[in-house]
């Protein structure tokens, strides 16, 4: 049976972003910037340059800021048309997606990330989707993360997750897979391990926030079961499937940024400013000036 293409991301967006008060009082930490985009746009445009059709937002209530985000700004449209700001109207262009193409819908408790998954069932259907988690920026512009994650998936089918190697004492922060057969970069995947408890890993294969999932993994997640932190577990459910279908891991062969931590997002900036030509040179200069 030939392998269809995957057509739908989920983009669980529901979550506080209490790591970042006080500005995620007033703003969804999706919508913080990495120089002068954000995070939601990284991923979306990520999501876009592997043939993604339909994008799926599982928000939460005080989110509206996403939605206004990827509509039409129809008076500062006019603003800028009027005064002939063509580098400024195509930025915004940048920004609209197609009408018909974007589907919200509402996690209405933080029941953890498999629940928020779960919310996005009836859109997605019985067909193969990505997730893709925002606040995990993927930079490899040149080969991006869910590209090649799907250029594996039309050759392998069944389910696919990005992996990298994290250190042993940061393993009890992650899914964690038990690796089988691997083959360059894909992994087979024996089995999967949410936030293992210090000294148990597996390995130090540690899922960063990108997935390629079968239909049937909303089956698994409708139960409710509940897992670390008491909340249903995305791994837990993915972890169901292994054996009754294929389960493999790609290593990334970018840089990845942990954007929901301070620590990461500032890196991420000071990292893609230093690639821009109309910021770079600033910021190195000052960097170079410093004394650390």
């Amino acid at each position: 049976m030939s392998i269809k293409p995957v057509k739908t991301a989920v983009f669980p967006v529901g979550g506080q972003g209490t790591r970042f008060l006080p500005a995620t009082k007033a703003m969804p930490k999706e919508m913080l910037p990495v120089v002068d985009k954000p995070l939601l746009q990284y991923a979306v445009d990520e999501a876009l340059a592997a043939g993604i059709e339909r994008l799926v937002f599982v928000t939460a209530r005080g989110k509206g800021a996403l939605e206004d985000y990827f509509d039409v700004a129809r008076e500062l449209v006019d603003s800028l048309t009027a005064k002939g700001k063509t580098a400024e109207l195509a930025t915004l262009e940048e920004t609209q997606i197609e009408p018909g193409r974007m589907v919200y819908v509402r996690q209405q408790e933080p029941a953890g990330l498999g629940h928020a998954v779960w919310c996005a069932r009836h859109v997605v259907g019985r067909d193969a989707f990505a997730v893709l988690l925002p606040d995990e920026l993927l930079w490899n512009p040149a080969s991006p993360a869910l590209k090649e994650m799907h250029d594996a998936y039309m050759k392998l089918g069944g389910n696919i997750i990005s992996v990298l190697e994290v250190p042993e004492e940061h393993t009890h922060r992650y899914g964690i897979v038990s690796p089988g057969r691997r083959d360059g970069l894909i992994t087979e995947v024996s089995a999967l391990v949410e936030k293992p408890a210090r000294g148990t890993a597996p390995s130090r294969l540690a899922a960063i926030g990108r997935y390629i999932l079968q239909p049937e993994v909303m089956d698994v997640l409708a139960l409710g079961k509940r897992g670390a932190g008491n909340e249903i577990q995305l791994t837990d459910a993915m972890a169901e499937m292994i054996g009754n279908q294929p389960f493999h891991a790609l290593t990334f062969t970018g840089t990845r940024f942990d954007c929901g931590d301070k620590a990461g997002h500032v890196t991420a900036n000071i990292a893609l400013a230093l690639e821009r030509e109309d910021v770079g040179p600033a910021v190195r200069e000052w960097l170079r000036a410093q004394q650390f």
